[in-house]
């Protein structure tokens, strides 16, 4: 199992940014969830058992409408959740 710990910097927030990301994980055999943080910036954490799938998911991202929004993306290798299901919004 692969996962990425991913912060998203620039007009991140107010923006529908969270929904469309879980609307594209929809789209994929991914576990996860993403949310606002209090300096502006959006952090995500993806898992799929094949890193493939992880960067297919994360390069949709990238290439949909929320890429006028992103001015960068910090990436992290971490160790999965195994018992994390679904992919949600984090409050």
């Amino acid at each position: 199992m692969t996962a990425r710990h991913v912060f998203y910097t620039g007009r991140v927030q107010g923006v529908g940014f969270r929904y469309s990301t879980k609307r594209i994980a929809s789209g994929f055999d991914v576990t996860g969830w993403v949310k606002n943080l209090p300096d502006g910036r959006v952090e995500l954490f993806a898992q799929a058992f094949e890193a493939d799938e992880v960067d297919a998911f994360l390069e949709d991202i990238q290439q949909s409408s929320l890429s006028s929004h992103i001015k960068g993306r910090e990436v992290q290798a971490l160790p999965a959740e195994p018992n994390l299901r679904g992919f949600s919004i984090v409050r």
